[in-house]
């Protein structure tokens, strides 16, 4: 049976600001230091879960804002989790969602995505092209959305009602949910419908590869979709989800954080929790090379309303 490790609890306070025009936001205050994260850890390796747990911890000491984790492992079934059920502004990484609606409606009819539909999914996965998102959610339309998102048990994933789908709420436990899927066979997604999506994660730009990728070593493939996003409330929500393939792992990695006072600040956060994942996950040699994000972490500015 998988050991349960559990760390303590603590409130994570929240920098809540006045309300401003969007993009142009000033930073929110820096929200004080918390006590150290209720980090809990499952695993079937000995050991594994409570170093993840100590390291996990370690990586967000004296780090401000909400963060919440998702881990898994199918190859020592390992599970790793932080307020996974706290919601967040879903800003791009819910164009992941977009491109598994679009490919599992276009199963459901019996059909193959048109020319069109690709080239707007590659934009909106490997560039982050908010243009080409809105365009597929208007194609998909709610019900198609809430029609995946109920087929994927993402229960507590909530399109925006007036339409902006970077104002999505997501919560690490439904985003682990997608991943998985994303990452084995099932029948919510075809295997070809999931080769697409990793395919097209494994392409993103090279300066928006930042995030959960941080540290992963050379002997596991890499595929990644961030997002980030600043409001006058709860500052920059800066997040990351990522899938890691190889050396005799097969892992996911959800990172969600808001109450940031930076964008920087929240990447930076983001990286500390990924390199301690990699580091106690897969075992590397002196002669390992591990990934380096990019220096200049960049991203789309989704569309938000005006105020707020």
């Amino acid at each position: 049976m998988p050991r349960r490790i559990s760390g303590r609890s603590g409130a994570l306070a929240a920098a809540v600001g006045a309300a401003l025009l969007v993009p142009a936001v000033t930073a929110a205050t820096p929200a004080a230091a918390a006590p150290a994260p209720d980090v809990s850890c499952t695993s079937a390796k000995a050991g594994l879960a409570a170093k993840l747990q100590a390291d996990i911890t370690a990586a967000l000491k004296d780090r401000t804002g909400t963060v919440a984790v998702g881990l898994y492992d199918r190859s020592t079934d390992t599970t790793c989790t932080l307020n996974a059920a706290t919601a967040f502004d879903s800003a791009s990484t819910v164009k992941v969602t977009v491109l598994a609606t679009l490919l599992w409606d276009a199963r459901n009819t019996g059909r193959y995505l048109t020319d069109t539909e690709a080239d707007l999914a590659t934009a909106m996965i490997t560039q982050s092209d908010n243009d080409a998102t809105s365009k597929l959610w208007k194609q998909l339309g709610l019900a198609k959305i809430k029609g995946f998102l109920a087929a994927a048990g993402m229960t507590k994933t909530v399109p925006d009602a007036e339409g902006y789908w970077g104002l999505t709420q997501e919560n690490v436990t439904d985003e682990q949910k997608l991943l998985k899927l994303v990452t084995a066979k099932n029948t919510v997604l075809s295997d070809n419908s999931r080769a697409y999506i990793l395919k097209l994660m494994g392409q993103v730009v090279s300066d928006q590869r930042w995030g959960t990728p941080a540290g992963a070593p050379s002997s596991v493939a890499v595929h990644v979709k961030n997002g980030w996003l600043e409001r006058s409330a709860h500052g920059w929500r800066v997040h990351s989800l990522g899938t890691f393939n190889g050396a005799g792992h097969d892992y996911v990695i959800s990172v969600l954080t808001q109450d940031n006072s930076t964008m920087d600040y929240g990447v930076a956060t983001i990286q500390n929790v990924a390199r301690a994942i990699h580091r106690d996950l897969v075992p590397t040699t002196a002669s390992t090379r591990l990934y380096t994000p990019t220096n200049r972490p960049g991203e789309a500015l989704v569309p938000v309303p005006p105020r707020g």
